[in-house]
């Protein structure tokens, strides 16, 4: 029962050791699949906040980021400051926490982004009271998705009515647009009183170009001051993100380390009171004509196994448990062969260190002190 719990000890280490690296390995996997297919390769470009008087980018201001060479795409949005209401009924100012964007129908290649349901604008009907309404701000206005063939939901913006036409899927490279309400350029020109000067650009540049491209953005949309305008890369986010959660790896990987040390300090345990109880086997071996060395071998081998034994059982229910937590999360399972190395050679070291102590005692037992036990 002793060497069973020992061993259960090595488990433990060694499975912990193998969930710390392989669920963050997966995640990392994960989110480096997510930034490929959303891109990495955007910028995001406004002016600089809490400026008097504010900063108006030209109305062309995508047009214009559109010219310089590796820019692929670009597209711009506005906060035209109206309300959204869920009702007419409802508190005037009461808008839900939800912004009301006049968008460019080219938004959604630039931001990688889908049509959940419905569909998106475009000329047909940028010019009419339509809205696109983005994934948060569907489920608060109560219209998770458009239904084919039923009448369209409508929510009043001001005075006016619109027509709920489409809800997107999440957008991770742009949570803003998620608590949006989007409308047609021009129709939020005609019914909203909008301005017609953008607050975003969005670029979509080559990507080993995007660093150049950063630094002449400002230049280029607001040439008579570029300082006041700012260019910020949104997957830089999901990467600082992924930078806090690699703290909290590391502090598993410690209490992995605590594990494997009590694992350790069990075998240890285990393997001393083995020589306490096996004195009389000790000295009738040593009486037969087995020399220290043997005796030596002996004991640490059986160290050795124990630790093997638990370190195998261990690896085994760590890549088990990180793979299934990784399908559950949907994640591709990833499990680093340097962990499932570590955990293995960790569990011979532990053992041979474990059983040095216990081996040499064993060793300097005489026969006849050991057969007098």
């Amino acid at each position: 029962m002793r060497a069973a719990l020992s061993a259960l000890g090595i488990s433990i280490g060694i499975a912990t050791l193998i969930l710390v690296t392989g669920i963050p390995a997966s995640s990392q996997k994960d989110l480096n699949e997510q930034l490929s297919a959303l891109g990495t390769n955007m910028l995001r470009a406004e002016p600089q906040p809490n400026q008097k008087p504010p900063v108006l980018l030209p109305p062309d201001a995508a047009r214009t980021a559109a010219r310089i060479g590796p820019v692929t795409h670009t597209s711009a949005v506005a906060n035209t400051h109206a309300i959204v209401r869920r009702s007419d009924l409802t508190d005037p100012q009461d808008g839900l926490g939800l912004t009301v964007l006049a968008s460019r129908n080219d938004l959604l290649p630039v931001l990688a982004g889908k049509v959940m349901s419905g569909k998106f604008l475009d000329k047909s009907t940028d010019q009419l009271p339509t809205v696109v309404l983005g994934y948060q701000a569907a489920a608060r206005l109560g219209i998770p998705r458009i239904v084919p063939g039923e009448q369209a939901p409508l929510v009043p913006i001001g005075s006016t009515w619109f027509t709920v036409i489409g809800v997107l899927s999440p957008m991770p490279l742009a949570p803003d647009i998620e608590r949006s309400v989007l409308v047609g350029w021009p129709a939020a020109q005609q019914y909203i009183d909008f301005d017609g000067h953008p607050t975003v650009v969005y670029l979509k540049a080559h990507e080993d170009a995007i660093e150049d491209v950063a630094a002449v953005v400002p230049a280029t949309l607001y040439p008579q001051t570029p300082g006041l305008v700012q260019v910020s890369r949104p997957s830089d986010a999901l990467a600082a993100k992924r930078a806090t959660e690699a703290t909290f790896s590391a502090l598993f990987l410690g209490l992995a380390g605590v594990a494997l040390l009590v694992g350790g300090i069990g075998v240890a345990n285990t393997m001393y009171i083995s020589v306490l109880e096996r004195r009389k086997e000790i000295g009738l071996r040593r009486a037969l004509g087995a020399n220290r060395r043997q005796i030596r071998g002996q004991f640490l081998t059986e160290s050795v196994a124990l630790s093997l034994m638990g370190g195998l059982v261990g690896t085994v229910i760590g890549v088990l448990a990180a793979t299934g937590y990784a399908t559950y999360q949907g994640w591709p399972a990833v499990i680093p062969t340097a962990a499932v190395a570590a955990g293995t050679g960790g569990s011979i070291v532990i053992g041979v260190l474990a059983g040095v102590y216990p081996s040499v005692r064993a060793a300097r037992l005489t026969p006849t002190e050991a057969l007098a036990a």
